[in-house]
């Protein structure tokens, strides 16, 4: 089998900046999320509603 078939050709600088923001913007909207999970998951604790508090926990705990 010919080699050269099994290349791919090498990403430009563009490309590599695309998906490097992509990431960054991916991690910081998962961090967001999280945090407003916690303040969600506070505010349930101070109102005694275990259910939300259950429901709002699994939810940080799955994306954590």
């Amino acid at each position: 089998m010919n080699k050269d078939l099994l290349k791919l050709p090498e990403p430009t600088v563009a490309e590599q900046l695309s998906v490097l923001a992509e990431q960054i913007l991916n991690e910081s909207l998962l961090e967001y999320r999280k945090e407003k999970l916690r303040e969600e998951i506070d505010q349930s604790l101070q109102e005694r509603n275990k259910d939300e508090f259950l429901r709002l926990s699994s939810e940080l705990n799955s994306i954590s």
